[in-house]
């Protein structure tokens, strides 16, 4: 079995479907500790919430998931994190690695954030977003976690003392043997930790299958496309029906909870409200509550038709968040926010929604939490790296969107779409 320890909820799903795709019996765990025992799956994903909470509490975490995914059969430790590499200067790409290399004593640690399918690339590297450069992209101007440098060998470089190798882009296209050559050369140097350069799904599918037998791999969905390919051929043909044939999906009211002030999210809710959905915004400024947003929520919910997909948000563009935040605090905004969504998604799932589609990994976390979601297994995808998720103990399903995934009609679609 491969473990994936997932930095947040929406890149938990992210990769988890990124390995369904490739053939694999893939679930997501939302409590290590909580699900004891494991379907007959190939891929456990364990979703945490620690891309911005400090280094030591991330490692920690991700140390605890370790030993639960060692602990129910996992061979091969994937660490997800997002592909634009996400991560304040101090951490916690770099912490969580060494925590994890030095409890599986890795050799040598491979780092592939590239996602091409979400247009995310690393050349010479350097990371690009559509075509632009990370520290010119609006991840820029990400609240939490914003990107200035594109160069991933000096980011890394901050967040760990280990050397730092590169394999370029011409030793790739030569293919896995030259890869593996590489890999073992970084070895005899002393590099433990080798960023890969990949343009294309090619490139990761030559990366997947020369990283197969590495005990820890670390990277974003893009990888686990091609490590998952990889290791589809070396299962038997004949297996068992996937997770996602054995999954009862929920048919019902849905709802919209969004709380990413990415550039997408933001068309995403434009669009919701030119369809006609129904919507309210969450306002800091008049209340600082969140049990009194959650009651005022709840109540404007149950004036409409559960029918007509409602959305509820607190999303708002980088300068009126940057405003919010200096009168009331960041980790004020943030907190009220999450605490209010997770309390609206118990007041929603107690009055008969069974399908909730949350956008931003942040509430992703917060909504899940609250609701205490052990697990789910991984269904359809609405949009490339965005899955249903069937809860295996309730009659729920969740779409959990990161912030900058998906088409402008996405959330409008998926709230009124009958979960398959």
């Amino acid at each position: 079995m491969i473990g994936v320890i997932a930095d947040d909820f929406t890149g938990a799903t992210d990769v988890a479907v990124a390995f369904r795709r490739a053939g694999l019996r893939s679930m997501v765990v939302f409590s290590a500790g909580a699900a004891t025992e494991l379907p007959d799956n190939d891929v456990t994903v364990v979703a945490l919430k620690t891309r911005t909470v400090a280094a030591a509490e991330a490692v920690g975490q991700s140390l605890h998931a370790l030993e639960w995914l060692r602990q129910r059969g996992a061979t091969q430790i994937f660490f997800k994190y997002c592909s634009t590499f996400d991560s304040r200067p101090q951490g916690n790409i770099g912490p969580v690695a060494d925590a994890l290399a030095d409890a599986l004593d890795a050799p040598r640690v491979v780092f592939v954030p590239a996602s091409p399918e979400h247009l995310r690339t690393q050349y010479m590297g350097h990371l690009f977003v559509d075509g632009v450069l990370l520290s010119d992209s609006p991840m820029k101007d990400h609240p939490l976690t914003p990107m200035t440098q594109s160069h991933l060998p000096t980011v890394l470089g901050q967040q760990t003392s280990r050397d730092i190798g590169l394999i370029e882009l011409a030793d790739v296209r030569r293919g896995p043997r030259r890869i593996v050559e590489r890999l073992n050369g970084t070895q005899r140097r002393s590099t433990p930790y080798v960023l890969v350069d990949a343009l294309d799904g090619a490139d990761l599918l030559d990366i997947g299958a020369a990283c197969l037998d590495e005990i820890l791999v670390t990277g974003a969905a893009g990888l686990a496309g091609g490590l998952g390919a990889a290791y589809s051929r070396r299962l038997t043909a004949d297996s068992t029906p996937t997770l996602a044939e054995l999954a009862l999906a929920a048919d019902g009211p849905g709802a919209v909870l969004a709380g990413s002030c990415s550039a997408r999210t933001l068309q995403q809710i434009d669009y919701m409200k030119t369809a006609g959905h129904p919507w309210l915004q969450l306002n800091a400024a008049q209340s600082q509550d969140a049990k009194g947003l959650a009651h005022d929520a709840l109540a404007w919910y149950d004036g409409h038709e559960p029918a007509s997909g409602p959305l509820i948000y607190s999303s708002v563009p980088p300068t009126d968040l940057q405003r919010s935040r200096e009168q009331l605090g960041s980790e004020s905004v943030s907190e009220l926010f999450e605490s209010a969504m997770g309390l609206i998604a118990q007041g929603l799932t107690d009055r008969g929604v069974t399908r909730l589609v949350v956008a931003g990994g942040e509430t992703s976390g917060a909504v899940v939490t609250a609701l205490g979601i052990t697990g789910g297994i991984i269904g359809e995808e609405e949009a490339v790296g965005v899955p249903w998720i069937h809860a295996t103990d309730r009659r729920l399903s969740l779409l959990l969107k990161s912030g900058n995934f998906g088409d402008r009609q996405l959330l409008s679609r998926a709230v009124a779409a009958v979960t398959r």
